[in-house]
């Protein structure tokens, strides 16, 4: 069965941006959200997926990920969606012998930067970087399903 273990950390400074080795474009929207799972339409890089997470609040979640055609992608994410679509830039830096992928979240979200690390079991140890502050990977308003009911825009006072 198909998992991830990913734990996410609010960046703290721009310390990372010397170091990106790639960094990806990302479009995605929700078809759907229950208390067990979401469903979501991503473009990255031209590229269409279609998948699920369960909705654990756990480091480790089940996800399910197909690549899909870009036009049936592009459609989905224009008529079938609901809410505006979380955009961001996805950049890639590695540390150590991980790969961090921070993201740099634009419109409605735009200011919020979070970095996850993709782990392969739930006690792997990792080195954090100095510009990776408070961890946030229990607290659903950092997960992107939460950024589209409730935008980065709007926790502003």
């Amino acid at each position: 069965m198909a998992y991830e273990i990913e734990r996410k950390f609010l960046v703290i400074s721009d310390h990372w941006r010397s170091h990106i080795d790639k960094t990806l474009d990302i479009k995605q929207a929700y078809f759907c959200n229950t208390e067990k799972a979401s469903l979501r339409v991503r473009i990255s890089n031209q590229t269409g997926f279609i998948s699920s997470k369960s909705m654990t609040r756990d480091i480790r979640r089940h996800e399910f990920e197909y690549e899909i055609p870009l036009h049936d992608a592009e459609f989905m994410l224009s008529y079938m969606c609901m809410g505006s679509p979380v955009i961001k830039k996805r950049h890639l830096v590695k540390v150590d012998q991980h790969v961090w992928e921070v993201d740099e979240f634009l419109g409605d979200n735009e200011g919020l930067i979070v970095a996850e690390i993709e782990l392969g079991h739930e006690d792997e140890a990792f080195e954090k970087p100095e510009w990776a502050g408070q961890e946030v990977s229990s607290d659903p308003k950092y997960i992107n399903i939460s950024l589209v009911s409730h935008p980065f825009k709007t926790w502003i006072t």
